[in-house]
């Protein structure tokens, strides 16, 4: 054998294409997983839309508009007012954001900014776990512990949309908490290192550094805190007092009794008549409210939309 021949190199053997094939296949398993998961979800939020359409349409149809959004509800007489209802909600939910956005977000900043790592492992399972408390129960402690001591505070009453607020806020705490926090840690370390580089404070790092690149999360946080407190149906029933009159507007607004919308849909969905306009008004107020929950979600989609634009035109 020649000393060219010695040194000639040898190919290399072809790889075999088995393997590629098999994670091919996978992937496109997944990926079909994946596809039929997302087309299902709309297709069920959609039969959803169109059952309430079919039993709540007819509310809208035969009673006129002044009527439906009246100050009186009392079915008995066939007065549908939802308008107490819509105000019951709204200062319910009103006051549950007002107490629990600050104090969710000033706990999340704690976690993710200033909190050391051992505290962090400790506090967040916690506050996590929070969320699986059920809401009957905390429905049940807002009115034998909560409710005595708004009273003593000199409302007439403990059942109060303070009260619900109070419930509501603590309810949605653990949802802002912990996806604002997430929201701060997928801040890159390196935007912190630069501002603390060129003299900047703690604190001004995190107001004018962590906080407007983490500004998306956090309004999903915010927005999500929102429509939790807005759909919870149970402990809201418990600790409001569930009266369905127009409170008065005065400034002691938030301690009076009221009813929300999802409560007056537990309370009476199971006393109607499948048919009777009772039973299509209550499914048109889920109309409504499936109405203000797409609101805030498209509200929340712009916002995000808009600081993306507005980050990728800088970055420009």
């Amino acid at each position: 054998m020649s000393t060219l021949e010695k040194t000639r190199p040898t190919a290399a053997p072809a790889p075999a294409p088995t393997p590629r094939l098999k994670r091919n296949w996978k992937e496109m398993a997944i990926e079909g997983l994946i596809r039929v998961a997302g087309v299902s979800t709309i297709f069920i939020v959609t039969l959803i839309f169109f059952f309430l359409i079919r039993e709540g349409l007819p509310a809208f149809l035969d009673i006129p508009l002044r009527q439906l959004f009246g100050v009186r509800w009392y079915p008995i007489e066939e007065l549908f007012g939802l308008l107490p209802l819509l105000v019951g909600s709204l200062l319910v939910t009103t006051g549950a954001v007002i107490i629990a956005v600050p104090l969710g977000l000033i706990t999340a900043i704690y976690l993710g900014e200033i909190a050391p790592p051992w505290q962090r492992e400790i506090l967040k399972p916690l506050i996590e776990m929070l969320a699986g408390i059920p809401s009957i129960v905390l429905g049940f402690l807002g009115w034998v512990a909560l409710a005595p001591l708004i009273q003593k505070m000199g409302a007439s009453t403990g059942l109060t949309a303070f009260t619900g607020a109070l419930i509501l806020a603590y309810m949605s705490l653990p949802t802002i908490i912990s996806i604002s926090e997430d929201a701060l840690y997928a801040v890159p370390k390196e935007y912190r290192d630069g501002a603390l580089a060129i003299g900047a404070t703690q604190w001004q790092t995190i107001w004018r550094v962590v906080l407007p690149a983490a500004r998306n999360g956090i309004v999903i946080a915010v927005m999500l805190g929102i429509g939790r407190a807005i759909g919870e149906t149970m402990a809201v029933m418990m600790v409001t007092g569930n009266a369905a009159n127009l409170p008065a507007l005065s400034p002691g607004i938030f301690f009076e009794p009221v009813r929300t919308m999802t409560a007056t849909i537990a309370a009476e969905m199971g006393e109607v008549a499948q048919g009777s306009l009772h039973y299509n008004v209550l499914f048109g107020i889920g109309i409504v409210l499936f109405i203000i929950t797409f609101a805030i979600n498209s509200l929340a989609g712009k916002l995000v939309g808009v600081q993306t634009t507005r980050k990728r035109g800088g970055q420009l």
